[in-house]
């Protein structure tokens, strides 16, 4: 009989943090393997809730919330890094196993934090400066220590393009976010790009191919993401190479994304990490060997990693509610796009849209990516999430 400590036990718990999207596609990739998902968060008609039956309502904020959640558990991962620490640190002192470890937690969901991090273990990354609020931002541009162009981010709590904001000139002063928050100089970007790290307690590590990622210039969301990024291979194994660095440098088990700029000299610079499951990697679901989800349930599991391959280029249309439109979820062109080869649909199901919520996701598989994108326009452009 296998130990209850193992994950193929009948009795063994898995847990994570978080209900969302991302915890709906956890849990549909544990399903596979008939793993149970346990999901803490604090509405049973969030994504996760319709994909398993052990969902636990409450806030992952709330210290006493994650502490009794995570009590019962054999290991526990998030799908969202706005989660109480401090409930953290003291589960894994009572022995519990936690990835990403609630220690890097610490440093990787704060911006600002993280900008040090790189800083001291010589990773490239834009040039910064911290501040306590935007009042203190007003006076180093008053004293020349702060020039235009620039990128405020807020220290804490950004997520889904919350938090950035792009100070072009003085006119743009009015649009500085309030609170404690780091200064960048604004780069000359070539091209956005990530590549997807995962890595499991026997040092294992395997990347997916970096993407490239096209933002939505209103919402500072990623409305297309390429997959294979347009760059060269000799670009492509740095990429590779810089990601891995940072996953072995932060010491993580499970996934973490990296997000990268290419300059225009062709310099790599790291913007900022997720350690779970992202947004850059939801086409892995059609277009690899194994999807992002299934990766890390091997890596926090510490299971062999799966090949990291493509099966074919793709493209990635995230589903934004549409401008204008607040309220109950309904879906236009749904048909038109289905009889599109190569086109798989996934909605997260939240029942309200809002001007650019993420509801959704489409990837398009093609034998060639210029075929992709053909028709991944085509369905940005037939299918809208409007409110009935």
């Amino acid at each position: 009989m296998k130990p209850t400590n193992s994950p193929l036990h009948p009795d063994f718990k898995l847990g994570v943090l978080g209900g969302g999207q991302l915890g709906k596609m956890l849990a549909l990739a544990a399903g596979n393997w008939h793993l149970p998902l346990y999901v803490l968060d604090s509405d049973k008609d969030f994504p996760a809730a319709r994909v398993t039956p052990f969902f636990t309502e409450g806030n992952f904020k709330d210290y006493n919330d994650v502490y009794q959640f995570g009590k019962r558990l054999d290991v526990l991962t998030i799908e969202i890094e706005h989660v109480n620490t401090e409930a953290l640190h003291q589960l894994e002192k009572e022995g519990l196993t936690i990835h990403p470890s609630p220690g890097k937690l610490d440093i990787i969901k704060d911006k600002g934090a993280q900008k040090l991090f790189y800083q001291e273990k010589r990773i490239p990354t834009a040039p910064f400066q911290l501040f306590e609020d935007e009042q203190a931002v007003r006076l180093a541009i008053e004293k020349k220590a702060i020039t235009f162009p620039f990128v405020q981010k807020t220290r804490t709590a950004g997520y889904d393009g919350r938090g950035v904001s792009v100070i072009r000139d003085a006119n743009s002063l009015g649009d500085l976010l309030p609170g404690a928050c780091l200064i960048e100089a604004q780069v000359e970007i070539d091209k956005e790009l990530a590549v997807i790290v995962a890595r499991n307690a026997d040092g294992e590590t395997r990347a997916f191919p970096a993407v490239e990622m096209e933002f939505n210039p209103e919402a500072n969301l990623v409305e297309f993401l390429f997959c294979p990024a347009a760059i060269t291979p000799e670009l492509e194994a740095a990429a590779e190479k810089l990601a891995i660095q940072v996953a072995v440098d932060y010491d993580i088990y499970g996934l973490l994304a990296v997000e990268l700029f290419l300059d225009k000299k062709g310099q790599l610079l790291v913007n900022e990490v997720a350690p779970r499951p992202h947004n850059s990697g939801h086409h892995t679901i059609d277009s690899c060997y194994t999807s992002q989800f299934e990766q890390h349930l091997r890596a926090v599991l510490n299971f062999p990693l799966g090949s990291t391959r493509m099966k074919a280029p793709s493209v990635m249309v995230n589903l934004l509610g549409a401008e204008g439109h607040t309220g109950p979820a309904v879906y236009q062109g749904m048909e038109d796009c289905l009889a599109i080869e190569g086109v798989h649909i996934h909605l997260y199901g939240k029942a309200i849209t809002k001007p650019f919520r993420k509801m959704g996701h489409v990837t398009i598989v093609d034998e060639s990516l210029e075929k992709a994108k053909d028709k991944a326009r085509k369905v940005k452009a037939l299918l809208k999430i409007v409110s009935g």
